[in-house]
């Protein structure tokens, strides 16, 4: 069995790293250079860079940073947020990026993702999905949770891994902020119709909380903010208490 992955999240805005409650209420959290240099020395196994206000903005992710984050980090290192085109991931890659991570302009323009996934490979190409259970129905929401569209979390999930998309990172903003746990029965149903892998997202309040996802939410990696930031759960304890619960991971 593949190791199941610890993953901290840098949501940037301003240049530093911010994180809030339901996507909104957002409190500063440190500088993003040190805490990614600090996440890849204690044993994260890969580092997520959203410049959450970048669509928003309409403009590019925040190159600069980017650059300065990859000079500290020697994992696998994924950046999102207003990235719309093929001349963008080819910046980001230059500068760093492993991966990228698109997510209202893969809505806005399907074809971006086919795009990516033929010149780059479907293992340089995540597609972030922000949804809300709105009466049981998991709408998906763009532009940092603040627009809904008509499109169903599952349906969307299954038509850009036809595309080529190599992950799905799939963030509740139900769950995001909360520290009650994953959306578990989403993520199950979610790894269960799909073949690539699944990153949860929104809701670690807890080393528990890791366990259920990767247990019942049957979850391919796990990503997580302000437990991570606030030095509320530390990476080497999490993943020992993990392997005690007999989930494989590195340590």
């Amino acid at each position: 069995m593949l190791a199941k992955r610890i993953v901290p999240c840098l949501d940037i805005k301003n240049g530093r790293t911010v994180k809030g409650v339901n996507f909104v209420d957002l409190r500063d959290a440190g500088d993003p250079v040190e805490l990614a240099k600090k996440y890849a020395e204690t044993g994260a196994d890969e580092l997520v860079f959203l410049d959450i206000s970048a669509t928003e903005e309409r403009r590019r992710t925040l190159v600069n940073l980017v650059r300065d984050v990859a000079a500290q980090v020697n994992i696998p290192f994924t950046v999102g947020g207003g990235i719309s085109s093929v001349e963008d991931v080819d910046i980001l890659l230059q500068n760093g990026a492993d991966k990228v991570s698109i997510n209202s302009s893969a809505v806005k323009r399907p074809e971006l993702v086919n795009e990516l996934a033929q010149k780059f490979g479907s293992q340089c190409v995540v597609v972030a999905i922000d949804a809300k259970q709105i009466d049981g129905d998991w709408v998906v929401h763009l532009v940092g949770g603040k627009v809904p569209t008509d499109l169903n979390l599952f349906d969307w999930a299954k038509e850009v891994e036809q595309r080529g998309a190599g992950e799905i990172l799939f963030t509740s903003m139900n769950n995001d902020g909360t520290k009650d746990g994953f959306a578990n029965e989403a993520l199950a149903r979610l790894s269960e119709e799909l073949n690539i892998p699944i990153i949860a997202s929104g809701g670690a309040g807890n080393v528990q909380h890791f366990i259920d996802t990767f247990k019942y939410g049957k979850s391919d990696a796990a990503l997580a903010a302000s437990v991570f930031h606030f030095q509320e759960i530390e990476i080497p304890d999490l993943k020992q208490e993990l392997k005690k619960e007999g989930i494989p991971v590195r340590v």
